[in-house]
């Protein structure tokens, strides 16, 4: 059962700074829903509360047992990811959704999670102060093959975010430096390698990406446009719902992708600054606890869910300021998408069990709360 005792130990400062994400994330959806001429705002509000339940219910079990079951997990997450292959929904040329019926579900989103929980369980299992690299190979290939089945979709972008945070957690474990050089190395020969087995439409955005003003009104349409609104928002916006490439829908994908684009041009850097200030302060707190807790295996998942949002965030601004390709990465919480409000929530949920358990774990292990993980 739920100790309600538990409840003083919960951060505050991380649920405000949520709030203000899911408050600031409705406004613009609201003003993206009257751009796209569809009332995507009250569908995003009921995954908000179906997210928050979903939260809610996460801090009623003892986060430990998910390091017990990580194998299992593991399973899950490779047959959901098979099952998309064999009976995925096909939208725009990519297969990577599954109906239900009454809703569409991308297990891609939900991958993230399960394998921060999967590595975080190898990694707690394994007490070396440092690894090198012939040590990974086995956290490796946990990785690669569900970034494969992801990237087969195709869906390069969540592929590459996984991979990303798998990066950050094996950074958080220490790898040697020299172990680090030589990924560097192996990383950046292997780009010619991945070039070759890319898609011509994903080989078509970086060259936009690189220049989009060579074609202003096919393929670097979308970058331009978003360049545009931000820059015309200047330093306090146009006002809410007064956006002029958002509103006269020249702006694309204004609930999704470009959802960053269009708060900028209605709120302006003032605003922007203050929604990537609430993120950066909602991580430091999430890093705060995950350098506070003494147990392993919850330490390494809290940063584990805490790259994978830091990570989204960077992606998604730096593709819709043109200064990386786009590559479909939501704004966490702000762009519309059941499944990514679904899967973000339950990690904040995760992160918050930690938090709420930590003290409990304390005086329990008594000076050890290190978890001792059979697989």
């Amino acid at each position: 059962m739920f100790d309600k005792q538990l409840l003083r130990d919960i951060d505050w400062w991380l649920v405000a700074s949520l709030l203000l994400i899911l408050g600031l994330g409705f406004v613009n959806q609201y003003s993206a829903s009257t751009a796209a001429g569809y009332p995507f705002q009250w569908k995003q509000l009921q995954w908000y509360i179906i997210g928050t339940v979903a939260m809610i219910s996460s801090l009623a079990f003892d986060y430990r047992k998910l390091a017990k079951h990580w194998i299992l997990i593991y399973c899950l997450t490779i047959a959901m990811l098979a099952l998309v292959m064999v009976i995925g929904k096909n939208v725009s040329g990519s297969q990577r959704w599954i109906s239900l019926g009454f809703i569409n579900i991308q297990p891609s989103e939900f991958a993230k999670l399960l394998m921060v929980i999967v590595l975080s369980a190898f990694f707690a299992q394994d007490d070396r102060e440092q690894y090198g690299l012939l040590d990974l190979w086995k956290p490796l290939l946990l990785v690669i093959v569900p970034t494969l089945l992801i990237v087969k979709q195709p869906d390069l972008g969540t592929g590459l975010l996984i991979l990303a945070i798998f990066a950050s957690m094996v950074y958080y474990a220490r790898l040697r430096w020299t172990s680090f050089l030589i990924v560097l190395g192996l990383a950046i020969s292997a780009l010619p390698v991945l070039w070759k087995f890319m898609k011509p439409y994903q080989r078509k955005r970086v060259e936009t990406f690189l220049n989009p003003e060579s074609d202003p009104f096919g393929a670097g349409w979308h970058v331009l446009q978003s360049k545009i609104a931000v820059g015309s928002g200047q330093i306090m916006g146009k006002g809410f719902m007064k956006g002029s490439q958002a509103q006269l829908n020249f702006l694309p994908e204004v609930h999704t992708d470009f959802a960053f684009s269009i708060w900028s041009e209605e709120w302006g850097f003032a605003g922007a600054i203050i929604l990537l200030g609430i993120y950066f302060f909602f991580l430091v707190r999430c890093l705060s606890i995950a350098r506070n807790t003494r147990d392993r295996f919850g330490a390494f998942m809290v940063f584990g869910i805490t790259a994978m949002i830091f990570w989204q965030v960077l992606i998604n601004v730096c593709m819709v300021l043109g200064l990386m390709p786009v590559v479909g990465i939501p704004l966490p919480l702000i762009s519309y998408g059941g499944s990514s409000v679904l899967t973000t929530l339950l990690g904040v949920g995760l992160i918050m069990n930690v938090q709420l358990r930590r003290s409990l774990f304390q005086r329990k292990d008594a000076g050890d709360s290190r978890l001792d993980i059979k697989s």
